[in-house]
């Protein structure tokens, strides 16, 4: 465990403030102990995963942060199924299919996020999602209990699902995939990677796209038909390359919110959409300077 924890190391944008404790768990059982501590002490707990869809705010976290990830990455076939524990990459995970012969997971090879954050928000990308190849989630309470979730339970939406509702930590999925032939996922998963280094400012701190998809729009043009590509508020930027991508250029998470703040209001005043975030949003403000 880590006390007063730079939360800048921890998410994809490098930004925000320290966290009180960062733990990472090995378990289930982990996780639980941990829930069950920081209850006894009083202190407020937040579940992360790699941190590539998270916003920390300047003030930084108070009490305990868990982050599932890099000690709860095992993954395993089953025949064409693939048992994930919840910190493994979807990169990774989608490369293990590959590697087996299994289709179904091409879309989610440069997809920078955990399974279970891509399961928590039914990640997705070139006519692909989580939903689709998502067969059962198994999960945890924070009071110790846990849950299996079937596809159908799951309640997956357009950047959601059950798992907020519910207010479970997923600590396991199991993807049903198809056979394939692997060169053939490969060259899919190639090529769909290409097209991500050519459209998205993968050289810059990001969080990926800042905004949801607006019924009957897409974000990134209506921000750019705004003229707001390379806009810019302190050190946060809207990507000159993808304008879905709002950009740490040296900033704050206080640019960074302002950016976003500005570019809802010009894109609402312009084009009468209201833009809302995709990326989730964490920590305290950091308080005033006195005179």
């Amino acid at each position: 465990m880590v006390q007063n924890a730079d939360m800048s190391r921890y998410t994809t944008l490098k930004l925000g403030g320290p966290a009180d404790f960062l733990a990472f768990p090995r378990s289930t059982e982990e996780i639980a102990a941990l829930f069950s501590e920081a209850g006894r002490a009083g202190m407020p707990v937040t579940v992360i995963g790699h941190g590539s869809n998270l916003l920390v705010r300047d003030g930084g976290i108070r009490g305990l942060v868990v982050r599932v990830e890099k000690n709860m990455r095992a993954i395993r076939r089953e025949g064409n199924r693939l048992a994930v524990q919840a910190g493994a990459m979807l990169a990774a995970v989608a490369a293990a299919a590959a590697e087996a012969g299994l289709t179904g997971l091409e879309f989610a090879s440069g997809i920078p996020g955990t399974v279970g954050g891509a399961v928590t928000m039914n990640a997705g990308a070139y006519d692909g999602e989580i939903a689709q190849v998502t067969e059962r989630v198994e999960g945890i309470h924070p009071d110790g209990s846990r849950m299996s979730l079937s596809r159908e339970e799951m309640e997956f939406g357009y950047r959601t699902s059950a798992v907020k509702k519910l207010n479970l930590i997923v600590t396991e999925v199991t993807f049903a995939l198809q056979e394939g032939d692997p060169e053939e996922i490969r060259r899919k998963m190639a090529e769909l990677n290409a097209r991500r280094a050519e459209k998205q400012p993968l050289d810059m701190p990001s969080a990926g796209s800042t905004f949801k998809r607006p019924e009957g729009f897409f974000a990134a043009a209506l921000i750019d038909q705004c003229g707001l590509k390379g806009y810019s508020v302190g050190g946060a930027e809207v990507s000159l390359k993808h304008a879905g991508f709002l950009v740490n250029n040296g900033g704050t998470a206080r640019d960074f919110l302002e950016l976003m703040q500005k570019v809802q209001t010009i894109v609402e005043d312009r084009a009468g959409v209201r833009l809302e975030p995709e990326i989730r949003i964490v920590g305290e403000e950091e308080p005033a300077c006195s005179t």
